[in-house]
């Protein structure tokens, strides 16, 4: 089948030149990653990955470290310490 459709898509500047770095250690381009990505969504009939809403006690976790009510421990230490409580 030819290929004649067209993608167009906003990404950050900095993110698709870091990807497209990778990318091109693959061997493959953007287009040919690209389509790699289609054919899986295909195959799955799905995104290929899990996607996930927070749960509760995570929603209640990121709501607080926007709110910057967030701990700092000193050491790895310590933060072993607290965890065990």
């Amino acid at each position: 089948m030819a290929k004649t459709a067209m993608v167009n898509a906003r990404i950050e500047p900095q993110l698709k030149e870091e990807v497209e770095s990778i990318f091109d250690e693959l061997g493959l381009s953007t287009t040919e990653a690209v389509t790699l990505f289609f054919k899986r969504v295909k195959n799955y009939k799905g995104l290929p990955f899990e996607i996930r809403l927070p749960n509760a006690e995570t929603r209640k976790a990121i709501e607080q470290a926007r709110k910057g009510k967030t701990r700092r421990f000193r050491s790895m230490k310590d933060l072993a310490a607290e965890l065990k409580r």
